[in-house]
């Protein structure tokens, strides 16, 4: 099933889509909902984020060649970092060049959606039951600010660098499956989640030990290999089996004015 957000006619509506048509949902996404008979086409709605998530989970060198790409290490535990949810921009939607950076990256990553409260999950314990669903997800990284800062908070964290959607699929093996980025048309990231280090039900175990997740959080699961800068006017686009194409462009704001 694939669940859309959007905006029409002035409301914010969660439905199905089937074929090229949205139904909206009674109820809530997280709980028990069903599908209404009214259909809106996809063509008429703004895409929004999947969900309004509390908090931005990601996951550092989850990949061992984007690990070696940059330099470092591969971690032996998961190498976790937050993004803060101000960051979250939907599908079609700009990515912001800020002013303070000289090198602004893509990154093209497998989100997971926390379906309800979850905190210490136990071995052995159905994790798929606590998930809502898989969507495409844009770690968007200041690479030259960090470096420069060596923690992640400033170059991970400015608005708009957490594009995300354009919906979730509730349906679907995480494990197995072809994530790509495209700039420009151009492919520049090719990777398989089979190849993450730490698996989608170890990085449910390892992080609710840490925090408590709720409903709607986002887990961020890591980039392949091949990130690289983007520019103002380009175009970046992460596609992953089985959910579709989050597609965003780059724009340079002079906030000095």
């Amino acid at each position: 099933m694939k669940i859309y957000r959007f905006r029409y006619r002035k409301k914010i509506i969660t439905g199905v889509l089937k074929e090229d048509v949205l139904f909206p949902i009674k109820g809530s996404v997280f709980k028990d909902f069903r599908i209404e008979d009214s259909a809106i086409p996809i063509g008429e709605v703004k895409l929004l984020p999947p969900v309004s998530p509390s908090k931005i989970v990601c996951l550092g060198r989850n990949y061992r060649e984007h690990a070696e790409e940059l330099g470092n290490t591969v971690p032996a535990e998961p190498l976790i970092f937050l993004k803060p949810p101000s960051a979250i921009t939907g599908p079609e939607q700009p990515i912001i060049y800020p002013e303070m950076s000289d090198r602004v990256d893509y990154e093209g990553e497998l989100a997971v959606v926390i379906k309800k409260k979850l905190k210490n999950l136990k071995e052995g314990e159905a994790w798929a039951d606590y998930v809502l669903g898989y969507s495409c997800f844009n770690d968007v990284t200041a690479r030259d600010l960090q470096s420069k800062d060596v923690q992640f908070t400033r170059a991970k964290s400015f608005d708009t660098f957490a594009p995300f959607g354009p919906c979730l699929v509730t349906d679907l093996n995480p494990e197995g499956l072809h994530l790509k980025t495209f700039l420009n048309g151009k492919l520049v990231q090719a990777g398989n989640t089979r190849n993450m280090i730490f698996t989608v039900p170890f990085l449910l175990h390892f992080i609710s030990r840490i925090m408590t997740l709720e409903p709607g959080d986002v887990i961020a699961t890591g980039t392949p290999a091949g990130v690289g800068p983007m520019q103002p006017g380009d175009r970046v686009e992460v596609q992953i089996e089985g959910i579709g194409t989050l597609s965003n462009f780059v724009r340079k704001i002079d906030t000095r004015r």
